[in-house]
């Protein structure tokens, strides 16, 4: 099951509403006296100068937040936009399927692909090449057959 990213504005937006949620309590405190409606005739008398710095802190805090949120949100998309190849096969991931890479800078950028081989491969493949050869010239030696891929003398 492939889940659906959640776009970062979303993941914003219910980050502030709680904020903007404990400021708005933080006022209703202050105008209707929650304080002593919840604890009835408590001693403790409130002042508005208090209810401004409890909501200059939640503001300070609601900021650091949304940053952070922001930066961390931003940096799980760019390492999800990495494409997942097989470490084994290096097919690549996409779009539910795995395709071979030349199929996938066909299909999205829309860009051919032609084969050739590096120097590190063609030196291996050589390699491989003269070592299947000398196995053979080896058993041939034993065995009087030709070697794969030498000519034979006709008699």
């Amino acid at each position: 099951m492939v889940q659906k990213p959640v776009p970062i504005s979303r993941v914003l937006q219910v980050q502030s509403l709680g904020f903007l949620v404990i400021i708005a309590v933080s006022f209703l405190n202050e105008f209707f006296g929650l304080r002593s409606l919840i604890l009835r005739n408590h001693p403790y008398i409130s002042e508005f100068g208090e209810t401004a710095l409890e909501m200059l802190l939640v503001l300070a805090v609601w900021f650091l937040v949304v940053g952070a949120t922001r930066r961390v949100i931003q940096r799980v998309h760019y390492l999800e936009g990495f494409p997942r190849v097989c470490a084994w096969c290096h097919h690549i991931w996409h779009k539910s399927t795995w395709v071979r890479l030349d199929e996938f800078l066909n299909r999205e950028f829309d860009t051919p692909t032609t084969h050739g081989i590096c120097p590190s491969c063609a030196q291996k493949q050589k390699a491989a090449i003269l070592e299947a050869r000398k196995t053979a010239n080896d058993g041939r030696t034993r065995s009087d057959q030709p070697a794969p891929g030498t000519a034979t003398a006709q008699q």
